[in-house]
């Protein structure tokens, strides 16, 4: 029987140290995906790096999120499905987007419910975000914190809209949900769904007139360059969710939950200060970049969209209703 040399012994056995030693380091190690369809300028993505570095050096390189903007995960309905199984770790997705999966986040798109952005974050940072969450938590996704997409307006190529009547015939892209379809029908416009990554050729090439959203998203999307018109709508707050899939959430530890969370709750506070900082500053650039900006009359928009509320109020019941009207009340 031959015996390794006395050096040679030494060199695996050293190599076995240094393996053990790396082992629990990459044992805990957990890098999460985290995917959004907006662009890398958009704040959502600002406030992810900044939520992403906080965790990963808090938490010594155990929690690693890693970002793709962009869509480049796909769309919110791919990210969704990948989250409940387990197969992608987190998102950035706009509130509405979880109705195919729950009927009742719809009430988030109910239109002109909050007269002011912090009029809303009362109701998702409370009893609202807090009863949503119950429900998603039951479809496997973990909502770590409550996000902002903003005061959503309506852009086109035909002329301005100041009252619903400018909006008859109008061919409007609108997010694939029925809430959304429902209330621009009840406003008198042609409206259709459209994934949100075809949107900006749809307009191009003047398949739709127009369009809604976020001027946080109308300028970093560059729909400027395919829209003359904007319109001040502000017929939604749309509310965003930072989401963990619920069997990802579990792998973490739960002193390190608690660090990613309190980054999340200060992300969440910065990313929301970005948006309202970022509109007037949003309007501002349109308009260099071409748009006619008009304001409108949104007692009459309110007026017309009515029918919506009372359909809509049996869907998500009494309760989630009585919560919502709560907060409105509350001013």
């Amino acid at each position: 029987m031959t015996h390794a040399p006395k050096t040679f012994r030494a060199l695996i056995g050293g190599a076995f140290v240094a393996m053990a030693g790396l082992a629990p380091l990459s044992a805990h190690a957990l890098d999460i995906k985290l995917g959004h369809v907006l662009a890398p300028s958009h704040s959502w993505n600002k406030a992810a790096e900044g939520f992403a570095a906080e965790v990963k050096e808090k938490t010594a390189g155990r929690v690693n999120f890693v970002l793709f903007p962009s869509g480049q995960l796909g769309n919110e309905k791919t990210m969704l499905e990948g989250l409940q199984i387990g197969s992608q770790g987190a998102a950035i997705i706009g509130s509405g987007s979880l109705q195919p999966i729950e009927p009742k986040f719809g009430v988030v798109e109910l239109p002109y419910t909050w007269s002011s952005s912090a009029q809303a974050y009362k109701a998702y940072d409370g009893e609202l975000g807090d009863a949503l969450a119950k429900l998603a938590d039951k479809k496997n996704l973990t909502i770590i914190s409550w996000w902002e997409n903003g005061f959503r307006h309506v852009t086109n190529n035909r002329g301005a809209v100041a009252k619903p009547a400018d909006l008859t015939g109008l061919k409007t892209r609108v997010t694939p949900d029925k809430m959304r379809l429902d209330t621009f029908t009840a406003l008198g416009a042609n409206p259709a769904p459209l994934a949100f990554g075809e949107l900006y050729s749809a307009l191009q090439q003047k398949v739709f007139d127009a369009q809604e959203n976020p001027l946080s998203i109308i300028y970093t999307s560059s729909f400027f360059e395919v829209q003359k018109y904007l319109s001040l709508t502000g017929h939604v707050w749309g509310p965003a969710n930072l989401i963990i899939s619920k069997p990802v959430w579990n792998r973490i530890s739960a002193d390190d939950k608690k660090v990613v969370q309190a980054a999340a709750d200060k992300w969440r506070d910065a990313q929301r200060k970005m948006i309202t900082d970022g509109d007037q500053q949003f309007v501002a650039q349109l308009k260099e970049k071409g748009m006619q900006v008009n304001e409108v009359d949104k007692t009459a928009f309110a007026a017309a969209v009515q029918p919506v509320w009372k359909t809509y109020s049996v869907t998500y019941g009494p309760e989630l209703m009585a919560i919502v009207q709560k907060y409105r009340e509350a001013q």
